[in-house]
């Protein structure tokens, strides 16, 4: 006995009248999509409290501090993101609305947020 599909519901992968592939989420050509821009602009929603640990994992045993919870775009979480590293004299980066700095900083880090005028916490051991 075969089984039907009508049970699903279905999304536009590609179409020729709309010039070519189609953005999942709004259904505009990809050429016309404006979502990835409208979620840059996008502040993440937190409770207010930037919290800064350090962590390993995923890394083969080197160390990274991480921030986050910051209430910030993503281009003022870049901007950020390299104060920290030049105040702590490191390499890292920023992705998914957090902050990596190499290397066992938190102290260092903990002091520049609470200049600018965050809540920050420590988190973690």
């Amino acid at each position: 006995m075969a089984t039907t599909k009508s049970n699903q519901a279905s999304t536009l992968v590609y179409s020729t009248e709309a010039g070519g592939r189609v953005c999942p989420g709004c259904g505009a050509p990809m050429a016309q999509c404006r979502c990835k821009e409208l979620d840059k602009a996008r502040v993440r929603a937190t409770d207010g409290i930037v919290r800064v640990s350090h962590e390993t994992k995923g890394r083969k045993g080197k160390g990274v501090t991480v921030v986050k919870g910051v209430a910030l775009d993503d281009a003022g979480l870049t901007a950020l993101g390299k104060q920290l590293k030049t105040a702590c004299g490191s390499g890292g980066t920023v992705k998914d609305g957090v902050i990596e700095i190499q290397g066992d900083h938190r102290e260092l880090v903990i002091a520049a947020l609470t200049r600018l005028g965050h809540t920050v916490k420590r988190a973690g051991g």
